[in-house]
């Protein structure tokens, strides 16, 4: 989700790279606290012991950079949720690819509409679709 955290994001399956985006929230919130975490994102207790424990895969790209927001060693939310962002869309533009050749290239996972809503920010995106555009994506552009 962050740009220098995941340089290999192409050459990792999104099965691989969601590890890894749970492992960095794991860390993230055992770094912080869970008290620390509930207190200053919008997630319950039971969600935020959820990420703790590695199971993150549902989570909102949104709440995924809260909790990361949380940590000094990150930037706030809105600014991790908006590199995240343009990490695709930066990516589509490196590998000249447009939302209907990227909707093909994850087997219609999901439609077209849906990756420019969710890659846009207007629809949610889980951690998990993340991973799967993060992974496509970046692996079209060597």
């Amino acid at each position: 989700m962050l740009r220098a955290e995941f340089p290999d994001a192409g050459e990792q399956s999104p099965e691989a790279l969601l590890a890894a985006y749970e492992s960095m929230l794991a860390a993230t919130v055992e770094s912080v606290g869970v008290e620390t975490v509930v207190e200053e994102t919008e997630l319950d207790e039971t969600t935020v012991r959820r990420v703790a424990d590695g199971d993150a895969a549902d989570l909102p790209l949104s709440s995924a950079a809260a909790v990361l927001g949380t940590d000094p060693e990150y930037p706030d939310a809105d600014t991790v949720q908006a590199e995240a962002q343009d990490i695709l869309l930066m990516g589509m533009t490196t590998a000249v690819m447009d939302v209907e050749s990227l909707a093909s290239g994850i087997d219609d996972e999901m439609e077209p509409k849906e990756i420019q809503q969710k890659i846009e920010g207007r629809h949610p995106m889980t951690l998990a679709e993340y991973a799967v555009l993060h992974s496509y994506i970046e692996g079209q552009q060597r």
